[in-house]
This record gives C-alpha cells, sequence and structure tokens, in this order.
C-alpha cells in the first residue's frame, strides 16, 4: 500500500483519484464521487483497499461541503472546483465508510496492522459522523406519582 499518512488523500489510489476528478469535466465529478461511494456501500463483497481508499476521499469530499465538515486540506486532493453535491450522496458516504471499517474490508485489516489504526479508524468515524452524528444519550428522567 503506497499510503504515507492517515489522511483521505495521503495515500496513491486516493491521490491518482484526484488526479482522475481534476482531469474530468465538471459534469461528470459528481457520478465519478457516486460510483466510487455505490461501490464500497455494497456490503455483498470484499472490499478491496484500492475501493476503500477512493470512497474515504470521496466521502472526505462530501464531508467537505458539509456545514460541519472541514475542507481537504491535503495538496494531493483535487485541486479543481467541485460541483454542489446533492444531500443523499451524504447518506452514502455514510454508508461507504461503514463497509471501509467492516470486517469484510481490505484496508480495515491492513490499518488493524499497522501502528497508526487506531489513529486512522478514529479519522474515518471522525468523517462519517460529520454526516451522521450519534445521537447522545438521553438522561432519563423520574417522575413523581
Amino acid at each position: 500500500m503506497g499510503t504515507w499518512d492517515i489522511g483521505p488523500f495521503d495515500n496513491d489510489t486516493a491521490a491518482d483519484f484526484a488526479g482522475d476528478l481534476d482531469e474530468a469535466a465538471v459534469e461528470e465529478r459528481e457520478s465519478m464521487i457516486r460510483s466510487v461511494l455505490k461501490r464500497a456501500a455494497d456490503p455483498a463483497y470484499y472490499l478491496d483497499a484500492p475501493d476503500a481508499e477512493r470512497a474515504v476521499a470521496a466521502a472526505a469530499l462530501v464531508v467537505a461541503q458539509h456545514p460541519y465538515g472541514e475542507p481537504t486540506c491535503s495538496i494531493y486532493g483535487p485541486s479543481e472546483p467541485l460541483p454542489e453535491f446533492p444531500a443523499d450522496l451524504r447518506t452514502l458516504a455514510v454508508d461507504a465508510l461503514d463497509q471501509v471499517i467492516a470486517e469484510l474490508s481490505e484496508l480495515a485489516e491492513l490499518w488493524g496492522e499497522a501502528a497508526d489504526g487506531p489513529k486512522w479508524r478514529q479519522d474515518i468515524t471522525r468523517l462519517r459522523d460529520v454526516l451522521n452524528p450519534p445521537i447522545p444519550p438521553q438522561e432519563e428522567t423520574l417522575f413523581e406519582i
């Protein structure tokens, strides 16, 4: 795996995907991202590392457009502007990220063996939580009768 850090574009596959997005016509970029996310979100097959790496990068681009998201700040990410993504890509990105860290994911397996594995998993969870924040536990209210 040509990986140099835990960021969404800090690997050869994701950096190449960013280059592909930059080279594509503006009107094709959303469908490219959608296609990558759909492929990764399908729980029916073993998710290989390159598909998972592209999915993480695509999800990070969706997160970057979320009001609570952070811009992708890697020099390896796309440099050309991206169109405004429809809201349904958020759900698809969550589904894809869930598969990236699932048991049938080669990337999760590889990171599970790496020293920075917990840090990588935390970063994936952070991306996911922007798109689908966890519901805080409700405090129980006691009523007197």
